[in-house]
């Protein structure tokens, strides 16, 4: 069973938003982190979801730097990909 899985199985955790120093912040229990793999300094990043909820995932440089690149090509080229997709 994967790990996500065993979370999703666990009973809900409610979490405050709180300041912390300038910002605002989520506090995330050890046990949490601990079931979903990250530890303190991961980088993540939230991707929203079409049915409004949100995914939690480890960010990834390379990924990140390659759907930038996509989205530039399929700005710059929206026309000629609208005539293709006919």
């Amino acid at each position: 069973m994967s790990e996500l899985k065993k979370v999703e199985e666990t009973e809900a955790t409610v979490l405050q938003i709180r300041k912390i120093g300038n910002s605002l912040g989520l506090i995330l229990p050890k046990e949490l982190l601990a079931q979903l793999g990250f530890s303190e300094g991961d980088k993540l990043e939230f991707v929203r979801q079409p049915e409004g909820a949100l995914k939690l995932q480890r960010h990834d440089d390379i990924h990140a730097r390659a759907m930038a690149i996509a989205r530039k090509a399929m700005k710059d080229y929206a026309g000629t990909l609208r005539e293709l997709a006919k």
